[in-house]
């Protein structure tokens, strides 16, 4: 699949996460290391999250409780 079709599944940082979820990027690391997100390793060994998958998540409420919050 080449990266620039149409099917290609765009690819978020920790900090456009973040962003969305306006929390830190560490927050969103610690999410991905108790599984409560996914995240796909580049070849450098950065965490990469699916756009789709992040969507949804914020739709359904995801990390608006208070362990979420960053302080």
């Amino acid at each position: 699949m080449d990266s620039h079709s149409p099917d290609a599944e765009r690819l978020l940082t920790p900090s456009e996460v973040a962003a969305m979820f306006r929390v830190v990027p560490k927050t969103v690391t610690r999410w991905a290391q108790a599984g409560k997100i996914s995240s796909i390793r580049t070849l450098g060994g950065h965490r990469r999250f699916r756009e789709a998958e992040v969507r949804r998540l914020l739709a359904e409420g995801f990390g608006h409780d208070d362990e979420s919050r960053a302080s």
